[in-house]
Formats: C-alpha cells, structure tokens, sequence
C-alpha cells in the first residue's frame, strides 16, 4: 500500500512538472510586475517608433511635393514678395509727397499771410508785402493750386485746393472758385466738404443766387459736422433773411437758437442778434 502511495505521488509530482516546464509559470520568489513592465516598455518604443514613421512620411511627403510643384512654388513666393515690395514701396513714395506737399502748402499759407502795405507806405528792411487783397489773393492763388495739383492724393492737396478756392474769391474769379469749390464740397473728408459748401454759399449770396445758399445752409443745418456745426450755418441763414429784409424769419432762427444752444457760442450770438445793446450817447 505504501509501494501504491509513492507510485501516485511521483505520478503527480511528474505531470505538476510537465504543466509548469510547457506554460512557463514564474518561479516562487519572482514577481509578475517585470512581465508587465517589459511589455510596457514595448508599447512605448513601438509608439515612438510609429511617430518617428509618420514624420518621416510627412516630410517626406511635403518634400516630394515641393519638388514636383518647384516652379509653382518659386512663382508664388516671388509674387508674394512683389506685392510686399510694391505696398512698401508704395507706402514710403506716398510718406515722400505728403512731406513735400506739406512743405509746399506752408509756403503757399505764408505767401497768403503776408502783411499788406499801401505803396510809398515804410515797412520793416527784408519784410514781404503786397499792396492789396487781390494782388496776394492772386499770389496765394497760385502757390494753393500748384499744390493741389501736382500732390491731389494727400491731404495738403486737399486743403489746398479749398484754399485755392476762397483765393479765386478774392480776386473776383467766381468761375473758376466756384467750379474749385465744389469740387472740394464733393470730396470724401466731410469736415473739409461743409467748409466748401458754407463759402459757396456765400459766393452765391455775393452773385445774387440767395435761394441756393438758402438749400445749402438748410443742408449744413440738417448734417452738422465738426468744422461747421448746425449754428453756424442757421446763425448765416438768419443773416441772409436780414439782409433780404425778412426780419420776423431772422428772429425766429435767432429765438431757436437761444433756447437750444444757450450756453454755446451760437446760442449767445443768437440772444445778442434779439437784444442788441443800446448805443451809447453821442460823442462818447
């Protein structure tokens, strides 16, 4: 019996031993933590190794591209630099003007501020002066014009040709300022076009066109801007109708305007216009 007993447990021991030597159990004393950090470690280098592949491939790839489209890309770059060159180019031609035109528009002012002096009259060695208003307008006129002209594009040439335009007024030429002004009064800079539209509305009162002022100033009344507020241009309305003789349409705008604008300039204007100050005794 004991013979049966050790034959079984051989038999055992035999077939416990063939198991673990075919599925490779781990060893008493080892862990089975290693097993999971060497796959670990697989994992992480086969990753790596995909990103390094697919990089390679892209850029590969945009190499492989670049070099079919080689022409493509050399016409595109260039013509992407022409462009930069021409806005730069561009931008530092006009920078170049808009200095010489402001230059030329400050001695176009100065020539239109020069002192005037009746001939035989004595003025100061080396000062500059004209004997009339006409004789400086015409000048003036011709400095203003000769800005505007030839620098149109930038905003002295702007301004000079409004200028040129009150000069043309002052000589007496109402054609050519009234064509000068309302040119200007149709340019995109609003505050330089109501400044137009208020002297060609004077150049009409002046030639006999009083209703055309009249829509003009009606005009500025109902668009305001900054160089010719909405009282300004009702304060020249309500001087036309004084001098046509239409009193009560004058004091009506004058009375409109003291209530709407009573601490402004126009509003004070108005209450003086409604309640002139009494004139003094003679001889005072």
């Amino acid at each position: 019996m004991r013979t049966s007993r050790t034959s079984i447990t051989a038999l055992i021991d035999l077939k416990f031993c063939a198991v673990t030597s075919r599925y490779q159990f781990p060893q008493r004393g080892t862990t089975v933590t290693s097993k999971k950090e060497e796959q670990d470690k697989v994992d992480q280098q086969t990753k790596q190794a995909l990103k390094h592949d697919q990089f390679v491939d892209t850029t590969q790839h945009g190499l492989e591209w670049a070099s079919e489209n080689r022409r493509s890309v050399i016409a595109t770059s260039a013509i992407v630099l022409a462009a930069i060159l021409v806005v730069v180019g561009g931008f530092l031609i006009y920078n170049s003007r808009a200095n010489q035109a402001s230059v030329a528009f400050g001695a176009a002012m100065q020539a239109y501020q020069t002192p005037l002096a009746a001939p035989g009259q004595p003025v100061p060695a080396g000062v500059k002066t004209y004997a009339s208003p006409t004789e400086r307008a015409k000048a003036a006129n011709d400095l203003f014009m000769g800005v505007a002209d030839k620098y149109s594009m930038t905003p002295d040439g702007k301004v000079a040709r409004y200028f040129g335009g009150l000069t043309y007024m002052e000589e007496g030429q109402n054609g050519p300022a009234e064509s000068t002004l309302k040119q200007v009064a149709g340019g995109w800079n609003g505050d330089l076009a109501a400044l137009a539209k208020l002297s060609l509305a004077q150049l009409y009162r002046q030639t006999g066109r009083d209703s055309q002022a009249v829509d003009i100033y009606n005009e500025l009344t109902a668009k305001p801007t900054t160089t010719v507020p909405s009282g300004l241009a009702q304060l020249q309305l309500a001087e036309l109708y004084q001098a046509q003789g239409k009193p009560e349409l004058a004091k009506k705008i004058y009375a409109q305007l003291k209530d709407k604008d009573a601490k402004g300039a126009a509003g004070t204007l108005a209450a003086q216009k409604l309640n002139p100050a009494p004139a003094g005794p003679a001889g005072q």
